[in-house]
């Protein structure tokens, strides 16, 4: 996948907690380490989303829907 190139400020604090991750070779560099993290933060997002529109569902519609066309040899019509 094609990168581009971003201009980041962070304190002081954590930046060196980066550095520190890349002494400890858990990242081979400062920008590998912000992109991981920010991955991360995409996919919690993500995943946030998934959660909120889930609990939006009805759980008793939703059952009935999924019990409809149970025991059926074809698909109910909509």
């Amino acid at each position: 996948m094609a990168k581009t190139k971003i201009a980041v400020t962070v304190d002081k604090r954590t930046l060196g907690e980066v550095d520190r991750w890349v002494r400890q070779r858990r990242y081979p560099s400062r920008s590998q380490a912000v992109e991981a993290a920010l991955e991360a933060a995409v996919k919690r997002q993500q995943r946030q989303r998934l959660a909120e529109e889930a609990a939006k569902l009805d759980p008793v519609e939703e059952k009935a829907l999924a019990e409809e066309g149970m025991g059926a040899n074809e698909w109910p019509a909509y």
